[in-house]
């Protein structure tokens, strides 16, 4: 079974993606850390994070060490705003593609997987077994970001976040590669009004609705 989710920043996808999979016992992969990783990967090598050389972008994500996927450098918004940029690149998608569609299709275990995104029901997993598209207030998910990053020790200002957060959005539906949108056949959930155990709670009815024996 694959499930794919995608929506917004800050909206609780990856939240959501952790829940579903420890619920199920399925393996997980945050798609947006590897794009975060290879920002950070730019980074450490010297880039400009107001020009990113293509070939120098593509190069890092065919080299990519998964282990950068779980450092906590790649936590703030210095990293998402460049891995925004990074995610915006074809070649770039185009060299994780098969990446992700591997991991989908061979988990780790074996069982199912949970993969969560900006395009992973539309481009990554177009048939996904399940797929959730989930979304919230813009404010609500800067008021989200600004909790989470003051509370790893970062000094933010919600209005900086707000700002960042409206732009990120716009480059992530307007870009000309795999722009943010929900596929046809996606669950949308907006979490503006729910907690965690909520979101997870509805999504699992729907997992349960989709997979239990038809009468």
């Amino acid at each position: 079974m694959i499930i794919a989710i995608d929506g917004s920043a800050a909206s609780g996808k990856g939240t959501l993606a952790r829940g579903l999979a420890a619920y199920l016992g399925f393996d997980y992969l945050d798609t947006g850390a590897l794009y975060r990783a290879i920002a950070l990967s730019l980074l450490n090598a010297g880039a400009d994070i107001n020009y990113i050389n293509e070939k120098q972008a593509v190069k890092e994500a065919a080299l990519l060490d998964l282990e950068l996927t779980q450092s906590p450098e790649i936590r703030n918004d210095r990293i998402a705003s460049l891995a925004s940029k990074v995610a915006a690149l074809g070649p770039v998608r185009a060299e994780l593609l098969k990446l992700q569609r591997t991991f989908a299709l061979t988990p780790p275990q074996g069982g199912g997987a949970v993969l969560d995104g900006r395009d992973i029901g539309t481009i990554v997993l177009p048939n996904a077994d399940l797929k959730f598209f989930i979304d919230a207030d813009i404010d609500i998910r800067a008021e989200r970001r600004t909790k989470e990053l003051l509370q790893s020790g970062q000094s933010v200002m919600f209005s900086d976040v707000l700002t960042e957060m409206k732009a990120r959005d716009e480059r992530d539906r307007t870009r000309s590669v795999a722009p943010l949108k929900a596929s046809d056949n996606a669950i949308t959930i907006d979490t503006s009004s729910m907690d965690e155990a909520e979101v997870l709670a509805l999504a699992l009815s729907h997992v349960d609705s989709a997979f239990s024996p038809k009468q």
